[in-house]
């Protein structure tokens, strides 16, 4: 794997390359700002790993550099926004930040986005609230590769989503797929040329697959096959409710924006991915700093609970996260050898100066 790239170094690279690869100076900054978000969390992912695919979809036109979103719909406390395919990290900033501002005025805020693309993790939109003590809320469709319960064919994305609600020290930040698995956590599998476990997957027939490479080449080739919604395939175990909560995650970003659902998602000249973002004041409930204290006396009642055999710890979500981006900003962060090779070879591409660390 090599040893762990440091946090500037790194960053330096990856926006000189997609500058080099003619994104705008403001543009490379957000998306490398998301993507190395990911990678300090522990997330690989959607981390810099996805930076080429990013240049792929520009040379195939989906992420058109020179677009800027634009208000189509507009309310004191909502607002639809159509993308016009600009880069998904420019777009939801753009998206969520106007949700801030008018929380921030009329207590909440709702933004739907169509004709956008990948946005890269959830939770870097819904906490931007937290500065401001607020809750944030990011959710997107994509691509199709999910398959419903008791179908074989994918038609809802991954659909994640992200809920973040200020603690007075503990902030609980809900960031996750509706679906077993990412597509990206199947793509690290592959890199790393690992079988995925049973239970994450099934092929054109519909039955469970352990082969990462299989899944991903249906994907590729729009054949049946998919990833399992949360919960697993059937209902048993509660794959029904996974697969509604990814049917949802569409009607509030495809539906009330009037976007394309999953299905429908990079099929002609744009991606056309579809975000929901909101953020609200905790003052249209309370008190906010009671409101705050007693969040985060329900949080400390959870992890303090009795642990069972064998761990001493309950973590509350956004911890573990936290805890890894600590570690990777002081320490360096860890990419796998094919990463390293594709950030290697677009440096070269461009005659840009190559961290060390990348060379080991």
């Amino acid at each position: 794997m090599g040893r762990p790239v440091a946090y500037e170094n790194l960053r330096k690279l990856c926006e000189e390359i997609l500058l080099a690869e003619d994104f705008d100076r403001e543009g490379a900054h957000e998306i490398v700002d998301v993507l190395l978000e990911a990678d300090l969390r522990g997330i690989p992912s959607h981390g810099v790993a996805r930076l080429s695919r990013y240049i792929k979809e520009r040379d195939n036109g989906n992420i058109l550099l020179d677009s800027k979103p634009s208000i189509v719909h507009d309310t004191p406390v909502s607002a639809t926004i159509d993308g016009n395919g600009g880069p998904g990290q420019c777009v939801s900033n753009y998206a969520m930040d106007l949700a801030i501002r008018k929380a921030k005025e009329s207590m909440i805020g709702l933004v739907s986005v169509r004709n956008s693309n990948h946005y890269g993790i959830s939770a870097y939109y819904s906490e931007k609230a937290l500065s401001e003590k607020m809750i944030g809320i990011a959710m997107t469709n994509s691509y199709p590769l999910v398959v419903p319960t008791y179908g074989k064919e994918a038609v809802l994305g991954t659909n994640p989503f992200s809920v973040a609600i200020p603690g007075v020290k503990k902030d609980f930040i809900l960031d996750m797929a509706t679906s077993v698995v990412t597509r990206g956590k199947l793509e690290v599998y592959d890199r790393l040329e690992r079988d995925i476990p049973n239970g994450w997957a099934v092929d054109e027939t519909g039955r469970n697959t352990t082969s990462p490479r299989r899944v991903l080449n249906n994907f590729n080739n729009r054949n049946p096959g998919g990833i399992l919604p949360l919960g697993g395939s059937e209902e048993d175990f509660g794959g029904h409710k996974g697969y509604g909560m990814a049917l949802l995650v569409d009607l509030l970003s495809a539906g009330l924006s009037m976007g394309k659902w999953s299905a429908e998602t990079y099929s002609g000249s744009q991606a056309g991915v579809s975000h929901f973002f909101g953020c609200f004041s905790l003052e249209l409930f309370g008190d906010r700093s009671s409101l705050i204290e007693h969040i985060e006396h329900i949080v400390d009642g959870v992890i303090s609970s009795k642990k069972a055999d064998g761990h001493h710890k309950i973590y509350y979500h956004g911890e573990k996260e936290a805890m890894a981006r600590e570690r990777a900003v002081t320490s360096g962060i860890d990419l796998d050898q094919k990463t390293r090779d594709s950030l290697v070879s677009l440096a070269k591409k461009h005659a840009l100066s190559i961290p060390v660390e990348l060379l080991d």
